[in-house]
């Protein structure tokens, strides 16, 4: 009897439902696959702020989708503030995406040096960090586009071309952030370096224009690449910390310099009308 009702048990059990979390399998539109690959070009870095898209039908082709489905794409994310169009010029990505500062912040920067050595600090810390992760994470690739911008920072080095160099100062610290494989941290520093650029903080030109000074940031960005070409993690953080505090003494000591010639010209004003 007992084992009689055991297989009832067992037999009515058996056919019970349980509810599971299962829902039917959709495919995806084919306008949110290109909205996904396009975002992700844009978070990796791949596709910057300003950058133009290809032209519509060369873009649907090598999507491989229809033209209509590309223009929903870029609808909804010309929508969530993406992607922008100009009139007679295409579509790009928005610029707005490679400021992390409101106007007013970066004015403020610009009037007070309490803000450059701060934002060196900052940036010693980061690109420190920066250098090592590239070391450790650094694909092969990315260690082959850091030696070749060194190779033209040489190249314009003897041609003593000063915003040549500088350009490719910030291209060479930017090739370690995006090697460093960290989208936050990527998408951070490309504003602070917009901002350099733009000389919020100081003109990095000047630097190059004096033979001492380019020769010495030509050797510390050699010690950079030579660290990480060798996948030196903590010989790349050291050299890109070093690197920043020679570029904050010689910033404050130019900014002293300033300071005393402006002095010493109120002096020379006094002297000049007493006499």
């Amino acid at each position: 009897m007992l084992s009689r009702n055991l297989r009832s048990y067992d037999l009515t059990n058996s056919h019970r439902i349980i509810a599971m979390p299962f829902r039917p399998v959709q495919s995806e539109k084919l306008a949110s696959a290109v909205v996904r690959q396009i975002e992700e070009l844009i978070l990796r870095g791949i596709l910057r702020p300003g950058e133009r898209l290809p032209a519509e039908r060369e873009l649907s082709e090598r999507l491989g989708v229809s033209r209509p489905s590309l223009r929903e794409a870029v609808a909804d994310m010309q929508a969530r503030g993406l992607l922008t169009s100009r009139a007679g010029a295409g579509i790009f990505v928005t610029e707005a995406l490679g400021s992390a500062f409101s106007d007013t912040l970066v004015q403020l920067f610009s009037r007070h040096d309490e803000a450059v050595f701060d934002y060196l600090d900052f940036r010693r810390d980061m690109e420190g960090l920066a250098a090592e992760r590239a070391a450790i994470h650094g694909t092969e690739t990315d260690l082959k586009v850091i030696d070749a911008l060194f190779a033209q920072m040489e190249a314009a080095h003897g041609k003593r071309n000063p915003a040549e160099e500088a350009r490719l100062d910030a291209d060479f610290h930017l090739a370690i952030i995006e090697a460093s494989h960290n989208v936050i941290m990527l998408h951070m520093m490309r504003s602070m370096y917009q901002l350099l650029r733009e000389g919020v903080f100081y003109n990095r030109s000047v630097m190059f224009k004096q033979r001492t000074t380019r020769e010495a940031l030509l050797d510390q960005h050699r010690a950079v690449n030579d660290a990480l070409q060798a996948r030196d993690p903590a010989g790349a953080r050291a050299a890109v910390e070093a690197h920043l505090d020679y570029v904050e003494a010689a910033l404050s000591a130019d900014r002293k310099a300033e300071r005393d010639e402006d002095i010493a010209r109120q002096r020379y004003e006094r002297v000049r009308t007493r006499g």
